[in-house]
């Protein structure tokens, strides 16, 4: 019969018991300066691991402290105990790169498609209350450190408002939206917040060869909204944290990162594909060369060279776009 030497704690005070730990007939039993037994099928063993001691856990929560593992691994032997199939594989190197292998692909594969999945199914299950909430602290905070008061006639702005009202939407529709005009630090730029609001920069305006070209610009951020492109991509950067924000009640801290998303938004290749696909539908339905489209963007690529303002810097490449709009003609 083997017998190991172990530590005993009985639960109830500090006080460390030398004994022996010996298993008969299913029967584990300790002798020293404390005695008991119970069935090892009572006992919980610690996970086997190549440093430290092994502990195994009484049902009152009393337990035994073993440093040599390879003479308990040997008791453990002779009663026929096996460690789990995932103790067993952390032992493993080979099963263990298998399973890193395996969980970079999970996480992967999880990342490209199942999140998109499921912020798009979330992003529709948003109330208007918390999307009115996030675009409403956003513009509060980007008018306080980025944008000013329009300096644009009031009689221009009221133009281009009139103009795209009178646009059809493409068949599936518009959703309800506002243009509202600022006044950019950071230049030309224009982006859609989550209740419907198309913010413009009089830069922007005034960087356009015409009306046609601002409402493609226009029809674009129509898009992302038609799309909830903004929402999903909020919920998916946040992932379960903003999904249990939205739950209990608190927008605070979607508030905050919001801005930031806003001015280095980096919507997918898919996104901006849709995004643009909705604008060149709109353009069509209204008998808009789609030319005035692709100008807007080469405006843009022509004001900055090599250095493209924010507006096209969280977009794809500008001449793959462009190529898009010409294909689609």
């Amino acid at each position: 019969m083997t017998q190991i030497p172990a530590s005993y704690f009985d639960g109830k005070t500090s006080r460390v018991h030398r004994v022996t730990l010996s298993v008969t007939e299913g029967i584990a039993r300790i002798s020293g300066d404390a005695e008991r037994a119970a069935p090892i099928a009572e006992l919980r063993v610690s996970e086997r691991t190549r440093n430290g001691f092994r502990k195994v856990t009484f049902p009152d929560d009393a337990y035994l402290e073993i440093n040599d593992a390879s003479e308990f691994d040997a008791l453990l032997a002779e009663t026929g105990y096996r460690d789990s199939a995932v103790v067993r594989m952390q032992q493993s190197w080979r099963s263990a790169f298998i399973g890193l292998i395996a969980t970079i692909a999970i996480l992967v594969l999880g990342y490209l498609y199942a999140l998109p999945i499921a912020a798009n199914l979330v992003a529709k299950a948003i109330p208007e209350s918390v999307e009115r909430s996030i675009s409403t602290g956003t513009l509060e905070f980007l008018d306080k450190r980025i944008l000013a008061p329009s300096q644009l006639p009031a009689a221009r702005r009221e133009a281009i408002n009139k103009h795209f009202q009178m646009m059809v939407p493409p068949k599936d529709g518009a959703p309800s939206y506002e243009i509202i005009f600022r006044k950019s630090k950071i230049g030309p730029n224009a982006f859609a917040l989550p209740s419907g609001q198309i913010i413009m920069t009089d830069e922007l305006v005034k960087l356009m060869d015409n009306d046609e070209q601002v409402m493609g610009v226009l029809a674009h951020e129509l898009g992302h909204l038609h799309e909830r492109h903004l929402m999903r991509r909020i919920v998916q950067s946040s992932a379960i944290g903003a999904v249990v924000t939205v739950i209990f009640g608190d927008v605070s801290s979607i508030i905050v990162t919001v801005p930031t998303l806003m001015l280095d938004m980096k919507y997918s290749r898919d996104a901006e594909r849709e995004a643009d696909d909705y604008a060149i539908a709109m353009m069509k339905a209204n008998g808009i060369p789609l030319s005035q489209l692709s100008a807007s963007f080469e405006r843009m690529k022509t004001k900055e060279g090599e250095a493209p303002p924010p507006y096209l810097s969280s977009h794809p490449s500008t001449d793959e776009r462009i190529a898009h709009i010409q294909n689609a003609r």
